[in-house]
This record gives C-alpha cells, structure tokens and sequence, in this order.
C-alpha cells in the first residue's frame, strides 16, 4: 500500500513511532531509549547480480519485513543482531521508470536500535553515512527469466541473465516472496540504491532555526526539540570521542609490537594530536606487524535448506 509518511531519520521517535516499535519490545519504551533510522531495502530496478523484484514482490515483501532483526553481512550470529524493523511502506516514483517499464518504487523501513554504549559508535557510524549500504535475506517461489518467464530453476532456458537478446537485457524475476529472513550493512549491496537514507534535520527544527535567528522566543514546544536536539548532539559528541580515544589505545597498543623502540608515552602524546583519519591510517600500517591477530567474521556463508535463498 502506497503511504505519504515523514521520511526523516535518526534520533528520537514520533509518538507514533514509539507505538509501533513498542511492539516489538518486552517493556514500553522511552523517546530517549532507542534510536530511529530509515532505510530502503530493495527496489524494483535490475540489482549487480541481474535480479529484480517486481512491484508485487515489494508489496508482499513490506509486510514480511515486519519486526526482522537487522545483522552483519547475513552472518545469522545472534550477537550480531543491531535493530528491529518496526514499519514499512512502498514508496512509488510515477516520473521515474525501472528497466521492466514500471514506475520505479522502493521499500522504505523505519528500524529502531536502543540506546546503550554497546549501539553509541554503529549510532555515530550510520549519523556519519559510514554505516550505510543494506542487503536483504529471503526466499522466493519462483525465479523467471525476463526474456521468456520461464522458471530457471525448474525449467531451465537458454538465456544467462546479464546477456542481451535481440536487443533486450536479461534478468531473472524474483517472484512471489514466501519468507524474509533478515537484512544486514553490507559494503557493497546487490541493490544499487538500498541503504539508510539521509535526515534532512528534526521535524520543526527549521522554525526553531528561524526564530533564533530573528531573536524571537520559543514556544515550549520548539524548547523541548531544542533541548531533544542538543542532547543528542552530546550524545553523539560523546560517542565519536570514546571512539576516537579507542583509536588512541590501539594505536598504542600496536606501537609496541610495532615500535619497540619508541616509549608508549611517547607514542601516547603524539595520538592525542591525531584526527580520525590519521589514527585510522596509523592503525592500518601497524596492523599486519603486530602478532597474534584474530580476524573474526570469517565463518561462511550459512547454508540453506534449499536452493530458494536470496541475498539481495
């Protein structure tokens, strides 16, 4: 069902909002619990593995989506789970086309994470656009080909989807959703434009803005925003120093394999006057020399019951 909705992401939820994450929680929560974020998770154009979800995909996929738990490059690890989806709506563009000839629409989702030390740097990661690109987990019923629908896996044609025949590019269909499993950050999604989408500010900050600008008085309702707005700042301001300060003692930590000859103090002071980028650097270049390194995350890809599993 197509919906006009607020699009704007990140910080405190609307009261509306609130309810519908609320059920999914074991307890009512708070405004200033959890953290609200919207993404787009899949649309109906041609993704980088030459697979498409018609519109009647998206629509049966937006109520599957509902209360699915957002991971780690599909590692199913329940340590890794971050957010819950809470709410979802098919957004169409009548002005904008996909390849099959059918107005472009994307699946929006609201998700929500809470609020604790563990979740402050991913908060600041996606704030920052550094978390941003998603992928999606689920299975279909059935998977046509483009150029004569048959259903490559249970009447396999001759047309390789990626190839172009008679002038038409073939791809494979992505019919009749029947479960989704999960949807997860990724560096590089299937999707081409499925990822959180950017906040364009608080709802009525612009007239907050405008009136401290012209030195007029705040209602008691722009006070509160205000007051909402600014602590989420120190929020975020507080979790990129307590990141930006992990930074410090790995870099340090690293030295001294590295460096053996350079004091950790030594290697201390001249972290504190690093950025960011420069500590991330540093800690690149140091890395493949300290021993004992543990990569983690390297498990495979977990296996399906059958051959009907996408990650898009």
């Amino acid at each position: 069902m197509e919906t006009e909705r607020n699009l704007e992401t990140g910080g405190v939820p609307t009261p509306a909002q609130l309810e519908k994450l609320n059920a999914y929680a074991r307890r009512a929560l708070k405004p200033e619990e959890v953290y609200v974020f919207s993404l787009v998770l899949c649309d109906n154009q041609v993704d980088r593995d030459y697979e498409r979800f018609p519109r009647a995909s998206l629509e049966k996929l937006a109520g599957l989506f509902l209360g699915r738990t957002g991971i780690f490059d599909h590692n199913p690890s329940g340590e890794g789970q971050t957010a819950r989806i809470f709410d979802t709506a098919l957004e169409v563009d009548p002005a904008r086309s996909a390849q099959a000839g059918e107005p472009y629409c994307a699946l929006r989702a609201w998700a929500y994470m809470v609020r604790c030390p563990r979740n402050a740097d991913l908060i600041l990661e996606i704030e920052a656009g550094i978390k941003k690109e998603v992928s999606v987990g689920c299975s279909v019923a059935r998977t046509e080909c483009s150029i004569c629908g048959a259903d490559v896996r249970q009447q396999p044609c001759t047309h390789q989807k990626g190839q172009t025949y008679g002038g038409l590019l073939c791809w494979h269909e992505l019919v009749e959703p029947l479960d989704a499993y999960e949807w997860s950050f990724v560096a590089v999604p299937a999707q081409r434009e499925a990822g959180v989408t950017k906040r364009a500010g608080q709802p009525g900050f612009d007239q907050v803005r405008k009136a401290l600008d012209q030195g007029q008085g705040l209602s008691p309702g722009q006070a509160q925003l205000l007051k909402a707005h600014l602590e989420e700042l120190e929020g975020l301001a507080a979790a990129g120093e307590r990141y930006l300060e992990g930074k410090r003692r790995e870099l340090v930590r690293l030295a001294a394999f590295a460096l053996p000859r350079v004091e950790g103090k030594v290697v201390a002071q001249v972290a504190k006057g690093m950025d960011l980028a420069q500590l991330e650097a540093f800690c690149l270049g140091l890395r493949p020399r300290a021993p004992g390194r543990i990569q983690l995350g390297q498990g495979g890809d977990p296996k399906e019951a059958d051959n009907r599993a996408f990650l898009v």
